[in-house]
């Protein structure tokens, strides 16, 4: 009977894997007990850990030096947005009202009228509008050259200031990093010269100087979207503004129109003053 009892027994003690799991299995919950345990035997009056709110301020002061110009980069960031947003639309481009005064004077044929209009009303349109009848006179081409020259001036100048928000977005998370530099070199500083101490002062403190790097890229992820979005939106107002202006001065009466001056500008080009006296001179001397 003694014998029929052992060998049960040996029949359901594992061998080999199985017998390793188990092993591992049981060292594991020894050590989850003992852990369990000397949690338990932790002293009662033990003040538990008190989880610290930070606010924007605390923050602020926390990321150093580096955030007042990471705070003038959003400064500028907000306003370029806004002020972009507005001279990118084509109601701001071409106001309704001047474009439809403009054409009934074109439709009047009084373009004399129309540049005293758009020179007292600037706008995009009225100033594209204002320059190229200024050469109506010179023929077809000299409009159309003067058209796209002032319609390129427009784009160049509000496309500079949309460069600005790349400039942002390329500096603040430099500006961060920089912060975050300057602090792990304090950091490591101090822990040089007063030892290890307590790691949790250490990790505070890397933390702090993270904070820096965190607000530039927060400024930066922004300023390439509003970048990327209203160069776009600029492409497409300029689309619209050149189909504006181009109808106006399509079939434009140019036989009509030849040697005539309709702008105010003053012409300094003359006939040379050999020509005026009736003098050959000498030699004239070309620049090479």
């Amino acid at each position: 009977m003694q014998t029929n009892t052992a060998t049960t027994m040996t029949r359901h003690i594992p061998n080999g894997p199985a017998r390793a799991f188990l092993c591992v299995l049981l060292a594991f919950g020894l050590f989850a007990s003992a852990n369990l345990f000397a949690q338990e035997a932790a002293p009662a009056d033990a003040a538990p850990a008190v989880e610290q709110h930070h606010t924007m301020i605390d923050r602020f002061i926390e990321g150093g030096w580096v955030m007042y110009p990471i705070t003038a980069c959003s400064i500028a960031l907000v306003w370029l947005t806004v002020d972009l947003w507005m001279r990118t639309g084509i109601k701001r481009m071409a106001p309704v009202a001047q474009v439809a005064q403009t054409q009934d004077l074109f439709r009047a044929g009084d373009y004399v009228g129309a540049y005293q209009f758009c020179k007292g009303n600037p706008s995009p349109f009225s100033n594209i509008t204002r320059v190229s009848l200024s050469f109506v006179g010179e023929g077809h081409e000299a409009t159309e050259a003067a058209l796209f020259t002032e319609l390129n001036k427009v784009n160049s100048a509000i496309q500079t200031r949309i460069n600005y928000l790349s400039v942002i977005g390329v500096c603040t998370p430099m500006i961060g990093l920089t912060g975050t530099v300057t602090g792990m070199m304090s950091a490591f500083s101090t822990l040089s010269t007063s030892g290890a101490g307590d790691p949790a002062k250490l990790s505070g403190a890397i933390g702090e100087v993270l904070i820096a790097t965190a607000s530039g890229l927060f400024i930066a992820v922004p300023a390439f979207m509003f970048f990327y979005f209203l160069r776009n939106r600029l492409q497409v107002g300029i689309s619209a503004l050149q189909e504006i202006v181009n109808s106006l001065f399509r079939k434009m009466p140019y036989q009509h129109l030849k040697d005539a001056h309709v702008g105010e500008e003053e012409f300094y080009a003359a006939i040379p003053n050999w020509v005026a006296g009736g003098e050959e001179p000498a030699a004239v001397a070309v620049a090479a």
